[in-house]
């Protein structure tokens, strides 16, 4: 099974963006859902939503309004579009893709 490599964390302030990408080198990644997790401190880890191999988005209650998902099936990329963070968005964020999931990239909301 192929690894997703995801990558964009960082420091952000408060109210900034952020787009976090995630590759998976797979010839099937055109033909499967992905999704797209977070894990806060001390906390559990959680979807944030899922995208179907045709690009529609289905995003967890919690997580609807500010969290944008998309695909390029040309490119095996996924991506994770962050808006207006919060200080409570600190986490990382993981992607996975057919039951495997990457190593994760750390964003830090703060000032």
């Amino acid at each position: 099974q192929v690894q997703p490599v995801e990558s964009g964390g960082g420091l952000v302030q408060p109210g900034g963006s952020l787009r976090l990408s995630c590759v998976i080198d797979s010839g099937t990644f055109r033909f499967n859902y992905m999704g797209w997790h977070r894990q806060a401190p001390g906390k559990q880890r959680e979807l944030i939503g899922t995208i179907s191999e045709d690009g529609r988005p289905n995003y967890s209650d919690s997580m609807r309004g500010r969290f944008t998902i998309s695909r390029d099936n040309a490119k095996n990329m996924a991506y994770l579009q962050m808006n207006n963070l919060k200080p409570e968005d600190t986490a990382v964020y993981y992607c996975r893709f057919g039951g495997v999931w990457g190593q994760g990239t750390e964003v830090t909301v703060s000032s």
